[in-house]
């Protein structure tokens, strides 16, 4: 029961028990009040009648002696009148049935008043002519009891009716800053910390008050600590402190990320010796100046062509991974990065078109990191020879089908549930057993089986997600496929999906038909969490609304802030592979323990991914994570 029940409710009481001894002492004050009342009126109705009955009776007048009891009978409240003479022993009785109106039959059956009865005997001097017997009703007392009792509880009912809502209201705004100490403590155990409370004007709560703000500002203040600390060990380890772009090591982890996944691209090495010029003349100052404007200038301009990753490898060097892009597209790139090169060049003084080489490359498939670095380096260098400032080997691979056939191919496969399914364990750190299963599906297309890295950059060409993940959701619970598995069940969502208004309305639909929705776990990658926060927070909304839980996949691979964790408060974060292929090379796990710590302090939970054999595990053992995934138990295909 809430505080504000339990004080409503006790206050109640002591109001209820004060009113009921109000009406109890007033009921029986009336009844003793009203019995006295009867009491007098019999006693002086007995004498009024005895002396206006002594002429009578002492002239024996009968009539005018029964004139006179008809009279006072008639006229007052009386059960019954007894005139006995004396003389000849007549007795005389009248009886008056009187009906008590306007008051209930339970209240008189209470016998709330006892009979009340006078005897006198009228004298004529010392001779005794009659007796006089007069039996009372309690007709007005019960009439005037019920009256008085009416009027006092109406009174009061109409005063514990206004008491009642004057209480409440005063409760309410007494209590309200309870209340939002109470929503504070919630906030502040989700790992949401808020404006803080307003002190109240009640003396004991403010203390509770300052003390709720201060913890909750200390903890918001532990959390950017991490958060920064998370911040300063990218800076120092993956960025180029010149530059402020990523460095080599960086580029390597998200290179072979980039080949590891579905996708398309290509690789730009570029080599810069007039930048050596520059600092021949200027010293290391004037040219570290040049590279960040530079690197200023590539960062705002080359995103807004396509989706890139800019790293500085070397004083001199720099390649640009260029991840979503076709031929077309990475022309465009490489012509607006010799502009711009050419632009800073003139403004430094050197000629352009001179002192600076680009050596481009395109993915094909099955490419290794150290095949698409060899292949622009090739490039590079031919260059290089040929006087020229860029040159690209573009490795001419035979297309399956035209986009147009991808389309068709691909929707007939969707639309008709062609899919092959199957799944990969997520294992507890600690006890080995499985703890989830992660989902990925293939496509028959003309009877043979298409992998997801040879049709997903189809679909994110042809814009087609949305409409796999309907397909795909539908297909998993028309299957059972949920059923299958006594573990929660992961499945990717793609960039469409999170993108589109429709698919989330869709999906609300969706999971509160379905059978399994606490299996369900949704993963979105932390790029487009970056890029389309509002969109992605609010599927989040509508999974959890509907009891499926959300994941951030590929989480730490961007450089920025991780405060979008505290937003949306995922269930559980996937690091990226790149923390298992640095950990590979023998790099220090001082930014994985950080980014793990952070997500321990907002109660999420953290998997590791990208874990090929048992030594790799082993490194990470130290790190407590809940979970781990990888090649060290690859995916198995899904019998229906």
């Amino acid at each position: 029961m809430t505080l504000f029940r339990q004080i409503n409710s006790l206050l109640f009481g002591l109001f209820l028990l004060v009113m009921t001894s109000l009406v109890y002492f007033q009921f029986t004050q009336a009844r003793d009040f009203m019995s006295q009342q009867m009491e007098n009126d019999l006693n002086n109705t007995m004498t009024s009648l005895g002396l206006m009955l002594q002429p009578h009776v002492e002239t024996g007048d009968v009539v005018s002696a029964e004139t006179l009891v008809n009279v006072i009978f008639e006229g007052g409240f009386y059960r019954k009148v007894t005139l006995t003479w004396l003389a000849d022993n007549k007795k005389q009785t009248w009886e008056n049935p009187i009906v008590i109106e306007g008051v209930p039959q339970w209240l008189i059956d209470l016998e709330l008043f006892e009979a009340q009865t006078k005897q006198s005997v009228i004298t004529s001097g010392w001779m005794q002519l009659a007796t006089l017997e007069i039996e009372g009703h309690p007709a007005l007392g019960y009439q005037e009891l019920w009256r008085i009792m009416n009027d006092t509880i109406m009174i009061l009912s109409l005063l514990f009716i206004l008491s009642i809502f004057a209480l409440r209201l005063r409760l309410n705004k007494i209590l309200k800053p309870l209340n939002g100490i109470a929503v504070q403590a919630k906030e502040i155990a989700q790992r949401n910390f808020g404006q803080d409370i307003d002190l109240p004007e009640t003396t004991e709560l403010q203390d509770v008050v300052i003390a709720i703000n201060s913890m909750s500002g200390q903890l918001k203040q532990v959390f950017s600590t991490l958060d920064q600390e998370v911040n300063e060990l990218k800076e120092d380890k993956l960025i180029d402190q010149v530059s402020h772009l990523p460095n080599r090591q960086y580029l390597s982890a998200q290179l072979n990320n980039w080949l590891n996944e579905p996708g398309y691209g290509g690789l730009i090495l570029a080599k810069f010796n007039w930048l050596d010029e520059i600092h021949s003349k200027y010293g290391y100052q004037g040219r570290d100046e040049i590279i960040k404007v530079l690197s200023n200038r590539m960062k705002v301009e080359l995103p807004e062509i396509t989706e890139s990753i800019i790293a500085r490898i070397s004083n001199i060097e720099f390649a640009f991974l260029i991840t979503k892009a076709e031929h077309h597209q990475i022309e465009t790139y490489l012509q607006t990065l010799i502009r711009i090169i050419n632009q800073e060049i003139t403004k430094a003084g050197c000629p352009a078109n001179t002192q600076f080489t680009l050596g481009v490359s395109q993915r094909i498939d099955g490419m290794t990191p150290a095949d698409l670095m060899s292949q622009s380096d090739n490039a590079l260098q031919q260059a290089l020879r040929e006087g020229k400032i860029s040159h690209w080997i573009d490795a001419k691979q035979a297309q399956k089908y035209s986009r147009e056939q991808w389309r068709s191919k691909l929707e007939d496969s969707i639309n008709n549930n062609h899919f092959v399914f199957q799944w990969q364990p997520i294992t507890s750190m600690t006890t080995n057993d499985v703890i989830q299963r992660e989902i990925y599906c293939r496509l028959n297309i003309d009877g043979q089986i298409v992998s997801a890295a040879e049709f997903m950059p189809f679909i994110e060409l042809l814009s087609l997600g949305s409409q796999l993940d309907r397909c795909l959701l539908e297909t998993i619970e028309r299957k059972n496929i949920l059923k299958l598995a006594q573990q929660p069940i992961a499945i990717n969502l793609t960039h469409d999906s999170l993108l589109d208004p429709e698919f989330a309305l869709w999906l609300g639909k969706f999971l509160k038909k379905s059978a399994h929705v606490g299996r369900i776990l949704f993963e979105m990658p932390e790029s487009a969490l970056i890029n389309s926060f509002e969109q992605c927070n609010h599927l989040a909304e509508v999974i959890r609304s509907a009891g499926a839980k959300v994941g951030i996949d590929q989480c730490g691979r961007q450089i920025g802030s991780l405060d979008y964790l505290q937003k949306i408060q995922p269930d559980y974060i996937k690091l990226d592979q790149s923390f298992a292929f640095y950990e590979k090379l023998n790099q220090s796990n001082e930014l994985c323990r950080a980014l793990m710590n952070v997500a321990k302090g907002l109660n999420i939970e953290v998997i590791i991914t990208g874990i090929e054999d048992q030594a790799q595990l082993e490194q990470f053992t130290s790190l407590r994570a809940d979970g781990y995934q990888g090649y060290i138990l690859p995916p198995e295909d899904l019998s229906l």
